[in-house]
């Protein structure tokens, strides 16, 4: 089935080539030229795989957009725009954003990211879908597998549905946030560097852009911590990465 890709852009020139560039390598792409038509075009009633979104937009800011597909959605966000800096790269980030692309852009970069971020979404939802496994009961019948949980100190992880409890409570956590904890829980004791954490939860090369990792690690922490400041699950071993905390069951 071809993949719908919603393309949010103030700029008919970048608009039109990044629409002809991906319609070519087999997406369906819709256009938004301003917020208010972004935010009509997602709550529209069709499904994207992707949101491609740029910052600075007419009528509603990009980051307004953001925040309204993330009060409801997971679909995964690839930020396009000609601000460079640290600061505002956290702030697209830290509003649930899965990754940032620099303008100005080649359209092969352009085309690898929106592949890998609808590849790793998809990996997430056949995997919250999908039956965990099956176990031959008494009878001959086929019965499905209980979920694979980990259970932390105040925190329960369920790695087959994809969702985090802290006290009982669901944490609303992005995919990438999820993946970066499902990292840890899965090899406790085992420190991590930036770029092996980068190699395995985004599946590209590591270009030493640490600001990505310290974003989602911050937002992650300031979810599933009780003092972000002081983090008792994700410990920081500094010079050297991360490691799961003391807190297995």
């Amino acid at each position: 089935m071809q993949q719908r890709v919603l393309l949010i852009e103030d700029d008919e020139a970048i608009s039109e080539m990044v629409h002809s560039y991906l319609t070519k390598e087999g997406y369906e792409v819709e256009i938004a030229y301003d917020g208010d038509m972004a935010v009509s075009k997602f709550l529209g009633g069709l499904t994207y795989d992707l949101v491609l979104l740029d910052l600075m937009l007419p009528k509603r800011s990009g980051t307004d957009v953001l925040q309204m597909i993330r009060s409801g959605s997971l679909v995964p966000v690839l930020i396009m725009s000609a601000k460079d800096s640290d600061v505002d790269k956290a702030l697209g980030l830290g509003f649930g954003a899965d990754d940032y692309i620099t303008k100005p852009f080649s359209m092969i970069e352009l085309a690898a990211r929106v592949k890998a971020a609808i590849r790793r979404a998809g990996y997430a939802a056949s995997g919250s879908q999908a039956v965990a496994g099956s176990g031959v009961q008494d009878g001959g019948e086929t019965q499905p597998e209980k979920p694979k949980g980990i259970e932390l100190r105040g925190l329960s992880v369920d790695l087959d549905n994809f969702s985090v409890r802290k006290n009982g409570q669901e944490l609303k956590l992005t995919a990438k946030e999820f993946h970066i904890l499902k990292l840890f829980v899965s090899s406790p004791g085992r420190v991590f560097t930036k770029a092996q954490i980068y190699s395995q939860v985004w599946e590209e090369d590591y270009y030493g852009d640490e600001n990505v990792i310290n974003v989602h690690m911050r937002r992650l922490r300031e979810k599933i911590e009780d003092d972000p400041s002081h983090p008792e699950y994700i410990k920081t071993l500094w010079g050297i990465g991360y490691k799961l905390g003391d807190v297995l069951l």
